[in-house]
């Protein structure tokens, strides 16, 4: 088979039958059409006329490429071949995986950042009024308000409290959430974002909704509609300018903050894990390395011997 051929079936298998997002298998295409171009470059253009040593010749000048590239891009290239030539063996193209080798580079470990309590309390001030003072306030403020409160109070993912009905919220102070392959949990809420969603729910969602369709979505947008993902996303970037902050906020660096303040106060990495919604603890665990910090600090000040 000819490799173009090969990428087109590949590219179909991962849309069609996997379900990957759009995106991914534009990132995928561009990295194999790269790929391709540069096994052409060396007079082959067949899928047997691909080797071990030549995956291996192609993994190697790009890694020395300069600009050096991020070792995320090049992990993704390499899942591309991989997983191109392992879905070739599958489908009895071939019966050689000239990939079978290759490991993706190592990612640098990243730790997530966090705010601080007080620059989170000064977020959630620049979203909105406090719940007690909503009479004279914007509807999308007091909505703003009860989406950061949310936020930051459960951990939840901002895909995850977009999707929120309003038959989610519990009596009010527990959201059922649906989480990563459909997997619900439900999430206590604290009393500070159960008044903002009180306040939400009473003063501005009705008004909100009145002016668009129907819908049991949570949090509505100015015209009415559900509030999208990437509206959230914009809408905190304003918000924390408004606040001042130097660090870069995003939805994430609340869930990041959320999991860090609750390792710093105490609470069991596994609680924070099912608060999270990850599936393996070893992914919280992240979290623990971002509260040393806090431990080497009360250590260097409480010990007698620590200076």
């Amino acid at each position: 088979m000819k490799l173009d051929r090969a990428v087109d079936a590949y590219l179909r298998h991962i849309s069609i039958e996997r379900g990957l997002s759009s995106h991914t298998v534009e990132a995928y295409r561009r990295d194999l059409t790269g790929y391709v171009r540069w096994l052409h470059d060396h007079d082959v253009d067949d899928v047997e006329g691909v080797t071990d040593a030549l995956v291996s010749e192609f993994a190697a000048e790009r890694a020395s490429a300069q600009p050096a590239p991020a070792a995320s891009s090049l992990a993704r290239l390499q899942s591309s071949v991989r997983g191109l030539h392992r879905f070739l063996v599958r489908e009895a193209v071939t019966d050689h995986d000239p990939a079978g080798r290759l490991r993706p580079p190592k990612q640098p470990a990243s730790l997530p950042k966090a705010l601080t309590i007080a620059q989170v309390e000064s977020l959630l001030d620049a979203a909105g009024p406090a719940p007690d003072a909503v009479e004279a306030a914007s509807l999308t403020a007091i909505r703003d308000r009860a989406l950061l409160e949310l936020l930051y109070a459960t951990g939840a993912r901002v895909s995850e409290i977009v999707q929120l009905d309003v038959d989610d919220v519990i009596d009010t102070d527990v959201l059922r959430v649906r989480g990563k392959g459909s997997k619900e949990r439900l999430v206590p809420v604290g009393s500070f974002a159960r008044a903002a969603l009180d306040a939400y729910l009473t003063r501005a969602r009705p008004a909100l909704a009145a002016r668009g369709r129907a819908t049991p979505r949570l949090f509505l947008g100015a015209r009415g509609a559900p509030l999208s993902r990437q509206s959230a996303w914009l809408l905190i970037q304003a918000i924390a300018e408004r606040a001042k902050l130097s660090a870069h906020v995003s939805p994430h660096t609340l869930r990041h903050s959320f999991a860090t303040h609750l390792l710093q106060g105490g609470a069991d990495v596994r609680v924070v894990q099912e608060l999270l919604g990850h599936a393996s603890v070893a992914t919280t665990q992240i979290y623990t390395h971002v509260s040393i910090d806090a431990l080497r600090d009360v250590y260097a000040t409480s010990h007698p011997r620590a200076r």
